[in-house]
């Protein structure tokens, strides 16, 4: 009998130092690899940060995720809370069982929920997961950043002297929210929502699978935000702030005009009330569609939706969701303001 081979040895420098550079290089050896470049590039690094546009690019940059990661945190724990230990009969029980009325319930539930649009994305995709409709996950996404006490509180603090402004934030923004929610009724396709498999949802202990959660979670949505963060403040760094004063002079084009900068500057719904209300030029119309319109269509939340339900939904739910939102908020500021 023949003795086997012995195996060969592994050639230098191909798979044998790949698999030790892998079990080596960890985010500690990263972290120092960067502070040693940082140290060795101190003296250009230092230069381009004396740039003003750079320097306000990070400003803008590092005030969105100062504004927003709190409250995505807040929406994740909330979201893991409803996907591990909320029991599915209880939404059956919450909710009308009928789908078109179960739209303004879950509306109406964003006014007790205080939190911004980052937190409410994760939340919308556990709600679907507990098998509540699509449509009411989707009118409550809406609801929920915009109408909440928080918001509707800074809006009243930004606008000391038009408490009818806050009267038409809170309105147009519920309707906005049942209308997108009546819509997806009639047109929306299950096919168009590609929830991720969330396998860390189905470990035994809840303990466990709150936590596989939020680790989750934290770091899904979290990705599209710095995403969103960044390429809101390129914008606002590359868009001349003369633009607004011109625009502001055409009333249709400077309502135009701020529904656009609400969805390129994508501010938190806690914080855009004192943007809006530093925007004098511009018709309290023009500043109430920068409201409704900024905490349920911006890059960030854009981004997220893309993550969380797929690029499928975003392209269809964020445009559809822009016009019907300008349409409104046009509609309560003649009526209201």
């Amino acid at each position: 009998m023949g003795l086997a081979a012995p195996p060969a040895p592994e050639p230098t420098g191909t798979g044998g130092s790949r698999r030790w550079l892998g079990d080596r290089i960890g985010s500690v050896e990263v972290l120092a690899a960067l502070l040693i470049l940082l140290i060795i590039f101190r003296d250009p690094l230092a230069g381009m940060l004396d740039d003003p546009r750079l320097q306000t690019w990070t400003t803008v940059f590092v005030s969105i995720m100062v504004q927003a990661v709190p409250f995505l945190v807040f929406g994740v724990l909330l979201s893991a809370v409803i996907a591990v230990f909320v029991p599915r009969s209880f939404w059956a029980r919450a909710l009308p069982r009928h789908p078109a009325l179960a739209v303004p319930a879950a509306s109406a539930a964003g006014v007790v929920l205080p939190g911004c649009e980052c937190g409410s994305v994760p939340i919308a995709g556990s709600l679907i997961r507990r098998g509540v409709t699509p449509a009411a996950a989707l009118a409550f996404l809406l609801a929920a950043p915009a109408v909440n006490p928080i918001v509707l509180t800074a809006t009243a603090v930004a606008f000391p002297g038009n408490p009818e402004l806050v009267l038409a934030r809170g309105v147009a923004s519920l309707v906005v929210a049942m209308v997108m929610g009546w819509l997806w009724l009639r047109l929306g396709r299950t096919e168009w929502i590609r929830m991720p498999r969330r396998p860390e949802l189905e470990d035994a202990s809840r303990g466990r699978a709150f936590w596989g959660a939020v680790r989750h979670d934290v770091t899904h949505a979290g990705g599209f935000l710095v995403l969103g963060a960044m390429a809101a403040a390129s914008i606002n760094v590359l868009v001349p702030e003369r633009w607004l004063q011109r625009l502001a002079d055409n009333a249709w084009l400077s309502i135009l005009a701020l529904a656009l900068l609400a969805v390129l500057l994508s501010l938190c719904s806690e914080a855009d009330a004192f943007v809006a209300a530093s925007l004098s030029q511009f018709s309290l119309t023009s500043r109430l569609v920068f409201l409704v319109v900024g905490p349920m269509v911006d890059l960030k939340l854009i981004a997220m939706q893309a993550g969380v339900f797929g690029r499928r939904f975003a392209l269809r739910f964020a445009p559809t969701t822009f016009a019907v939102a300008v349409l409104v908020a046009v509609a309560a500021g003649a009526v209201l303001l």
